[in-house]
């Protein structure tokens, strides 16, 4: 179905909101730039003279793992300083507020920025990974990690200027694995550019958008596969999909509601207490 306009029907979004039994909301790195957290994609999206796309690679980290960590310390620490906007906010209330209701909401995201659970999300599925979490590269062991710094040696390294000289940590003083004996070089849990998604994952957010009768996507463009052919495939099967973004996107006029503006201001009352529903 191609809907020749997409609406802006706030009230018949809360209709089709207030009798939904399981949400599914899928959200990108529009949901968290009104907590100031840096994309590094598109112009000026620079760290140092390299964009995300030049550090955020398997190569990259075989070949100078020092500098990519300077990299992702450098995230680690920015991310410490912020905070949920009312977008996150909406979100987690409307889930804790649901789940009395016997209703499930689900929120799949492709941001590694950990603010939807800051903000008390439960039922998250962090599809591309998170910066406070570390991989074994030896062990494969995942853990979380939420010291800052993430090891002595990055203390105080990280400045994104460009004349910021790398400073070669060698890699024994990397973050290194502490389960029993391995001590191998520690990676962060993120997926990167060149990198299949965890299939556990995505099966997991396969049964969820199967069963979703509601399903948002808020603050990303729908071209960043595999993300992007999550709602697609739920509005083929006749399921509502809102889109709550700055612009239209490429799906857009697959969608039966699309809500322009900053997420953070237009989720909160698409999101808020329906008049019908029940509080026990």
């Amino acid at each position: 179905v191609r809907f020749s306009s997409p609406r802006i029907d706030m009230a018949d979004f809360r209709e089709v909101f207030a009798k939904a039994k399981h949400i599914a909301i899928i959200t990108g790195a529009g949901v968290s730039a009104e907590s100031g957290v840096p994309t590094f994609r598109g112009a000026g999206g620079f760290w140092r003279k390299w964009q995300a796309q030049e550090l955020a690679t398997p190569g990259a980290f075989a070949r100078n793992p020092s500098r990519v960590w300077e990299f992702y310390h450098y995230r680690r620490e920015v991310m410490l300083s912020k905070h949920p906007n009312p977008a996150h906010i909406a979100i987690a209330e409307c889930e804790k507020r649901l789940s009395k209701q016997g209703r499930s909401v689900v929120v799949i995201t492709q941001n590694i920025d950990e603010l939807h659970r800051k903000a008390g999300t439960k039922h998250l599925l962090e599809i591309h990974g998170s910066l406070f979490k570390t991989r074994c590269t030896n062990c494969g062991n995942v853990a979380a990690n939420y010291k800052s710094p993430i090891c002595p040696a990055l203390a105080g390294k990280g400045a994104p200027d460009p004349e910021t000289e790398d400073a070669a940590i060698p890699v024994e003083e990397l973050p290194q694995c502490e389960e029993d004996g391995c001590n191998g070089l520690l990676r962060p849990h993120v997926v990167w550019f060149g990198e299949t998604l965890d299939p556990d994952i995505l099966t997991a957010v396969e049964k969820e958008l199967e069963i979703c009768d509601l399903c948002l996507v808020v603050g990303t463009s729908s071209v960043v596969y595999p993300a992007a052919m999550f709602a697609p495939q739920v509005s083929a099967r006749g399921v509502p999909v809102a889109e709550f973004n700055m612009e239209a996107t490429p799906a857009t006029d697959r969608f039966r509601f699309h809500f322009p503006g900053p997420c953070g201001t237009t989720l909160p009352p698409a999101l808020a207490r329906h008049e019908t529903e029940i509080i026990s």
